[in-house]
């Protein structure tokens, strides 16, 4: 029986329930599944919006076999074009526990190629993953966004980073810098030498709201032609994306002699076991002028600090943020595991890409960060 590509209907979540359950029974990690409701409950389509989730399922006869999600979203372009493009994202197939249907993921990228020329991938958990090892193959032009993070409580760090501390000697060097303090003093001197060669920065206000408003659309309208490529980060929009009544961000407006230079959204993420019990911070989303990146980041990283996080993290791709993150004491993991990938047709609007790609601002909350795995 041949496999269609269709869209999620509601008729179609009792057989996607078995699909989960399936994948479940077969032993894989118990959040890799697909979604439960045919109608997204974050960014369902609306006849007023361009920014919207719609979804896909890979069908033979009743039964599902996979399923992506495809994220509509206005782009800013060098030529200065507001453009729709789609972020591909949480394709999932039956095909990771059974070779019958391993063809399944090469179907759901085909047809979301062809319902969205201009398309991206953004996460991916690194290039040893099955998804971006096809885009490579493809001729997808690709790049990671360099991961930033900034130890807050160095003893904790040390303590709990299961990520690091996966052999013995690992987690004896660690244990040691840790009871005998050599670990603060070395983290911290890493981090007060980059704040002392830091440019300095004029005093700034930060004040925490409830919602954005329509002074972002001045800040949007005076910066959006510094990018070489950005989601649009209106008023509108970002209502859309940090609604008032989602608790989970903190909106940040930072102001210079009572003017409006940037905004910041931050979090608390959910908990990981690579992070083991550390609560950690996270710079989910931010804007300004290019030159006013640094303020900007340090207070986020302020606000974070006085909310108690042991670790801050974030993911940026324009180079004045990456510099501004680094100027304020964030260290650079390589390689990045966070995958930024567009189509053909997506990389002839940015020609050269491999110029350009340091001029675009692309956040954690463009890929797979948003809503809740920031």
């Amino acid at each position: 029986m041949p496999i269609v590509i269709q869209p999620y209907r509601d008729q179609h979540e009792p057989a996607v329930d078995e699909f989960n359950c399936r994948l479940q029974s077969r032993g894989i990690e118990a959040d890799l599944v697909f979604y439960r409701w045919a109608r997204p409950r974050w960014l369902p389509p609306d006849q007023d919006s361009n920014l919207f989730n719609e979804f896909f399922l890979a069908m033979e006869s009743e039964i599902v076999r996979g399923g992506y999600a495809l994220k509509h979203q206005s782009f800013t372009f060098p030529d200065g074009r507001i453009r729709s493009i789609g972020f591909y994202h949480h394709p999932l197939s039956e095909g990771i526990v059974n070779k019958s249907y391993a063809m399944v993921g090469s179907l759901l990228l085909r047809d979301a190629i062809q319902r969205s020329h201009l398309l991206y991938c953004l996460g991916m958990g690194g290039y040893d993953k099955p998804l971006p090892r096809m885009l490579v193959r493809l001729g997808w032009s690709h790049c990671p966004l360099p991961f930033y993070f900034r130890i807050v409580h160095p003893g904790r760090f040390l303590r709990e980073m299961q990520a690091l501390r996966n052999s013995w000697w690992s987690r004896l060097l660690m244990d040691l810098g840790a009871v005998t303090g050599t670990g603060w003093v070395a983290l911290k001197t890493l981090r007060g030498m980059a704040e002392l060669k830091a440019p300095k920065t004029a005093p700034y206000d930060v004040e925490e709201v409830e919602d954005f408003s329509d002074w972002v659309d001045v800040l949007w309208n005076g910066s959006k032609n510094s990018y070489a490529l950005t989601a649009v980060r209106d008023s509108k929009t970002l209502r859309l994306l940090y609604p008032s009544a989602d608790q989970h961000f903190s909106r940040l407006r930072v102001k210079r002699n009572n003017a409006d230079i940037g905004w910041a959204v931050v979090g608390e993420r959910r908990k990981d076991v690579k992070y083991g019990a550390m609560r950690v911070g996270s710079i989910v989303d931010c804007w300004a002028a290019p030159e006013c990146a640094l303020p900007v980041v340090r207070a986020a990283t302020q606000a974070l600090e006085q909310r108690g996080v042991d670790l801050i993290v974030s993911n940026q791709s324009h180079l004045s943020w990456c510099e501004a993150l680094e100027a304020a004491g964030f260290l650079k993991t390589t390689p990045s595991n966070f995958i930024l990938a567009v189509s053909k047709k997506l990389a002839e609007l940015l020609y050269p890409f491999e110029e350009t790609k340091s001029r675009m601002h692309f956040t954690r909350a463009d890929g797979d960060g948003l809503p809740r795995n920031f």
